[in-house]
């Protein structure tokens, strides 16, 4: 089991839809223990594959006492209606207000191929439907309301030009 780095904004793999999982070798199973790992660290509550540079349809989570993963994911149930802040370990810094269903159940596949279901309500749901986006190759940002959207990309941005200034902000 290895702790993987994390892909950030701008690395194309983020905005590629990944491919269905249909080989279940060792490969994978390496690839599942690493999301594994990697969810484990502090202030993590999901990962995508391609959040560390896999195209497989993977995820893992691990949201209060709830720590798993799922192959090939897919939505099949949303209900109710939430509002709170969402951020990205692929989008660093970034925290906005994103709606989200208040519910959801997610269906998936076992290393064994063995179907799986998580049902979530709160922060799972948010974690449910978020990493299964990252799997079709959509962040968080693009489903925000069109006022918060222009201040993220503002904000990113600014972050983007105090980056490539060395940390410092563009002279005037």
């Amino acid at each position: 089991m290895t702790i993987r780095a994390l892909r950030l904004i701008g690395d194309p793999v983020l905005r590629t839809a990944c491919d269905p999982v249909v080989r279940f070798d060792d490969a994978l199973a390496r690839l599942v223990d690493d999301l594994l790992e990697t969810v484990r660290e502090p202030g993590r509550a999901g990962l995508a594959a391609n959040q560390i540079g896999s195209s497989l349809a993977v995820f893992s989570y691990n949201v209060d006492d709830e720590f798993g993963y799922l192959i090939n994911p897919r939505i099949v149930e949303v209900s109710g209606s939430q509002d709170g802040q969402e951020g990205c370990l692929s989008v660093p810094g970034i925290w906005a207000e994103r709606r989200r269903a208040a519910t959801a159940v997610a269906e998936g596949v076992n290393l064994r191929q063995e179907p799986v279901v998580v049902a979530g309500t709160g922060e799972l749901a948010r974690c449910l439907q978020h990493e299964t986006d990252h799997l079709q190759g959509v962040l968080f940002i693009d489903g925000l309301e069109p006022p918060e959207r222009r201040r993220v990309m503002r904000q990113l941005r600014q972050d983007q030009v105090a980056s490539a200034a060395g940390g410092r902000p563009p002279a005037d």
